[in-house]
């Protein structure tokens, strides 16, 4: 994400008359040699974490240790940066109401980060360097300490630099107490993009899309004729198999310009296409699939051969229940699914939409062979749902409220200079969209591009107006303008940001700013 100094961060907010303090404090947070967490810690912050904790609920503790390692991919070996030596990372897990305490020590040549991606916990454990924390030193230690205030499926990542299209992620599960438990496994699923350690690094991608920066002119969403977005010009000097992973176009009949690099893999559960890992069950179970897209550039298409999936949770929040061939998982969404498994030896594949290549697990509930790693399933090419046609459960519905403070929210960008921007500016130039607690906040996002954009708020969960799903992260379709609303209901200075990571990194992204 945008690197920043203190200074920096601090200019983006500047005017915001009342606005919550920010400084270094010792307390929650902090080791006796490591960074500070340097997000508000006012009185309101504190409320609303105390209000978070359910009485007689567990205290969960764990360590993190970021670190070089190589992974083993399926036959092929990569050097990389995680948290293990498998993919994806240790799975943490909670009940709602718990107390956790996750230490990081931080062994990675580089500054680095944790954020708990879709929980709306106390600011100062957000995970954002700078903005809410000072950023984890290398070989530095930091303690991260929260109550988990909503079950649902979750992840966490690095909030530093293009950290997360290295191997730094993992889930956490918050467990639903009054969960019936109606089905008879359980399986976490997690989808990913992958060009680490096949000849070039994240930050060589990076590098390259963003070599032309400052040579030309401003590039915003004002002036978008002729950009061919989902696109990259490499240069005439510059031949494509020189630059593993970047294709001359993606293009997507659902998202329009569908990203701006090709992986040279795809993966699923940390497993390439042609050595899947198996989900194993008995013929007739009803299994519950945590989907998790951790990718960085890539949307992805998800079915299982001769299954039907039901959709049950989109974010962490239950929808109304609805049954579909496919689902498209946007950079940072989860969906929970339910399906009931037939006999045989099933792929669940999950394709990367407009671009080439795919992702592949299999389901085995009894003999048979295994489908060929570039079997073709006809229910990729049925219903197709999105985030955005679901609909909300009655009990996780915003109340009826007027709008207090509505935000327009642009979307604009270009591929040459390699610039992305919210509001006609690049972060940390991007001006704060200020609120106050106790508010219904809309936001109005217009996409000017012609590419889509995972939009994430953190600290809070927002409805899709007129009772669309409730979600912290939504696909922004090229040309489309989206609204959503929600509560101020979480004190202190909270990213909003497109969670296509090399966007965030290239400038889109703003901070939603609280005062008293």
């Amino acid at each position: 994400m945008p690197s920043m100094t203190r200074r920096t961060f601090v200019r983006g907010i500047a005017g915001l008359a009342g606005t919550i303090a920010i400084g270094g404090l010792a307390a929650c947070g902090t080791t006796s040699s490591g960074p500070k967490s340097v997000g508000p810690r006012s009185a309101a912050v504190l409320e609303a974490e105390r209000a978070r904790r359910v009485a007689g609920r567990s205290t969960v503790t764990a360590r993190l240790t970021p670190r070089p390692v190589t992974v083993d991919l399926g036959g092929r070996t990569v050097k990389t940066w995680a948290y293990g030596d498998e993919l994806p990372g240790p799975l943490l897990r909670a009940t709602a109401g718990d107390l956790l305490k996750v230490t990081v020590d931080n062994q990675l040549p580089a500054e680095t980060s944790v954020h708990w991606h879709g929980l709306a916990l106390r600011n100062d454990m957000d995970g954002v360097p700078h903005l809410t924390q000072d950023p984890i030193t290398a070989a530095g230690s930091f303690a991260y300490e929260f109550v988990a205030p909503h079950p649902g499926t979750y992840f966490y990542h690095p909030h530093t630099g293009v950290q997360l299209d290295r191997g730094l992620y993992g889930v956490l599960v918050i467990d639903d107490p009054a969960e019936p438990g109606d089905y008879d496994d359980e399986w976490v699923v997690v989808l990913d993009d992958w060009i680490d350690g096949t000849g070039r690094t994240p930050d060589d991608v990076y590098a390259e899309l963003t070599k032309n920066n400052g040579s030309g002119g401003e590039g915003s969403g004002d002036s978008m004729e002729g950009m061919d977005h989902g696109s990259m010009d490499m240069g005439d000097d510059m031949d494509m198999e020189d630059m593993p992973g970047m294709e001359e176009s993606m293009s997507s009949p659902l998202l329009g310009g569908a990203g701006d690099v090709d992986y040279p893999h795809y993966l699923v559960n940390g497993r390439m296409p042609d050595a899947p890992q198996q989900l194993t069950a008995r013929p007739g179970q009803r299994v519950r699939v945590r989907f998790v897209n951790a990718g960085t550039d890539t949307a992805f298409r998800v079915a299982v051969g001769g299954h039907r999936m039901t959709v049950t949770h989109s974010d962490g929040f239950p929808v109304t229940p609805v049954t579909t061939d496919a689902l498209l998982i946007g950079m940072g969404e989860r969906f929970d699914v339910t399906l009931t498994l037939g006999d045989g030896v099933f792929p669940l594949v999950a394709s990367a939409e407009g671009k080439k290549g795919h992702g592949r697990a299999l389901v085995r509930t009894g003999g048979g062979r295994a489908p060929s790693a570039d079997a073709k399933i006809p229910e990729l090419s049925r219903r197709v749902l999105l985030g955005t046609d679901l609909t909300a459960a009655d009990s996780v519905l915003l109340p009826a409220a007027e709008v207090d403070r509505r935000h327009d929210v642009t979307l604009g960008g270009s591929m040459s200079p390699y610039r992305w921007t919210l509001n006609g500016a690049a972060f940390p130039d991007s001006p704060a969209l200020p609120v106050r607690s106790g508010e219904r906040v809309r936001l109005r996002f217009v996409n000017e591009t012609t590419m889509f954009h995972p939009m994430h708020l953190h600290g809070h969960t927002f409805g899709l107006v007129d009772g669309g799903a409730r979600k912290d992260t939504v696909i922004v379709r090229p040309k489309e303008t989206l609204e959503v609303d929600f509560d101020t209901d979480n004190p202190g200075q909270w990213a909003l940001h497109c969670h296509n990571i090399l966007h965030g990194e290239a400038g889109m992204m703003t901070s939603l700013s609280y005062g008293t």
